[in-house]
């Protein structure tokens, strides 16, 4: 009993600590928030020293690097406007403290390149105004390297904090994968749906405005939910497509994947073109965490990519299965030697065996010759059907008289020898055979002239270029993509 009653205080007295925690957070915002304000005001009245001191309290309540951008900007424009080389030395200051406790920024080479100018500037100032007088303000006029440097403004700056921290912050889509974790502060532009998510609790769906010129909170005290499950979907093949209880509905984002999900039985699809598609069942209960870890087998794929003139009117096909209805076409192939067929009708079909490899693009401009003219058969083939039909009227004829003089012969009254039917059959059985030989002749060359291929074949050009996996890191994303070589 005594054990149940001193875990209960530990978890009251850790809740009151979070509490306490996550009400100074808000209330060091409000402060820097009141801060910023005050001093945005000032810099817009060219009270450029009042508006250091505002961003500098407002950094003191949260110590975010855009302040002290702002902090030297402001003795940026207080040195351009009077000519101060204490404020430009003040400028490159901070800028350089910026740059200390931001070193990704996006901005870096353009806070960089003004820090060089400045300090330029500042020993101009001095050798102008003899030795000894580093400080104070001169009647020189800003040299032309500072001019081009145009007016600094101050910065704007999102925050986004939620109490319990680490809560992953998506923009816009989930499909678009994590933007970054609480608390986060930074610049983004324009209007942006904004999605936080964290194991065990509630999702927040908001909408956030960035202002470049005003500090923009969004401060989120997220409520735990017990009722709601998680599940963790991981895969073999990164970037693979995950697809939950519907496919029709596309897929709802790409492993590694994580969310929230309400308790009961749920199917989860991982798939990636050119890979077996993995499937699982799983009955998840409030509050549980599940992870479903899928194994995917296939090969690597390469790119094909079919060009060419009239592409548009031709079928391609890849060993035998159509690839796309029409071209151009460009598809990704497993790895391997294949047999593609274009074809196209009323021209000569192309067909060659390839080998695809993986991470490489396969381009083959097709060049498609029309089909020959058969006319030359069809000549042939009446000929011969001519001669044919000649050979049998002769034959016929020749066949008549025979029988005629043969019937006379059995009779009592038989021909002479000198009767003109012997020659004449003759003459008609001769030229029944001969008339049979014109047509075979005639129609084999009839079949020759239908199956000979004229003119030249449908050619293609094939070039192959490598798709190398190169490192890239922005403010985003790091990973890896895709660059083309060849």
């Amino acid at each position: 009993m005594k054990s149940r009653v001193l875990f209960a205080i530990c978890v009251a007295v850790a809740m009151l600590a979070t509490t306490s925690a996550f009400g100074q957070s808000a209330d060091s915002l409000k402060k820097a928030q009141a801060s910023f304000d005050t001093a945005q005001s000032e810099y817009l009245a060219g009270k450029f020293d009042e508006a250091a001191a505002g961003f500098q309290e407002a950094y003191a309540a949260r110590p975010f690097p855009q302040f002290l951008y702002n902090v030297g900007a402001s003795f940026h424009m207080k040195g351009k406007k009077t000519s101060d080389v204490a404020a430009y030395k003040k400028a490159v200051e901070f800028y350089k403290r910026y740059l200390a406790e931001e070193p990704q920024a996006q901005d870096k080479a353009n806070v960089e390149k003004a820090v060089g100018v400045l300090e330029d500037e500042i020993k101009r100032l001095d050798a102008g105004a003899g030795a000894g007088s580093g400080s104070g303000t001169t009647t020189a006029a800003p040299s032309q390297e500072v001019q081009n440097l145009g007016d600094v403004k101050v910065r704007g700056l999102v925050v986004i904090v939620t109490e319990p921290q680490n809560a992953t912050i998506y923009l816009d889509d989930k499909k678009k994968g994590p933007f970054a974790t609480t608390p986060w502060s930074g610049s983004i532009d324009g209007e942006h749906k904004l999605i936080i998510e964290k194991r065990g609790y509630k999702v927040v769906e908001s909408t956030i405005s960035a202002d470049p010129t005003k500090l923009v909170q969004f401060v989120s005290s997220m409520a735990q939910e017990d009722y709601l499950a998680w599940v963790e979907i991981a895969s073999n093949i990164p970037k693979s497509d995950v697809f939950i209880d519907d496919k029709s509905i596309g897929a709802v984002g790409s492993t590694p994947w994580s969310q929230q999900i309400k308790p009961g039985k749920h199917t989860f699809w991982i798939s990636k073109e050119g890979y077996d598609e993995y499937t699982e069942t799983i009955d998840i209960a409030p509050g549980e965490t599940k992870a479903v870890k899928g194994t995917i087998k296939g090969s690597p794929l390469g790119k094909i990519a079919v060009t060419g003139y009239g592409i548009e009117d031709s079928q391609i096909a890849i060993d035998g299965k159509i690839l796309c209805e029409r071209g151009p076409c460009l598809r990704s192939v497993p790895q391997g030697d294949h047999v593609i067929l274009v074809t196209r009708e009323g021209w000569k079909p192309y067909e060659r065996r390839i080998t695809i490899e993986a991470k490489a693009e396969t381009q083959i401009k097709v060049t498609l010759v029309p089909k020959p003219s058969r006319s030359d058969a069809v000549v042939a083939y009446v000929v011969g059907a001519l001669f044919g039909g000649a050979g049998v009227y002769l034959g016929l004829q020749a066949n008549q008289l025979h029988d005629d003089l043969n019937k006379e012969i059995a009779s009592a009254h038989p021909p002479a020898s000198n009767d003109s039917r012997f020659l004449k059959g003759k003459i008609y059985a001769i030229a029944a055979d001969a008339s049979f030989a014109i047509s075979a002749i005639t129609l084999v060359t009839a079949v020759y002239y239908t199956l000979r291929d004229k003119g030249p074949p449908s050619t293609a050009l094939i070039d192959a270029k490598s798709l190398t996996l190169v490192p890239q890191v922005n403010t985003n994303y790091a990973g890896l993509g895709m660059e083309v070589h060849w």
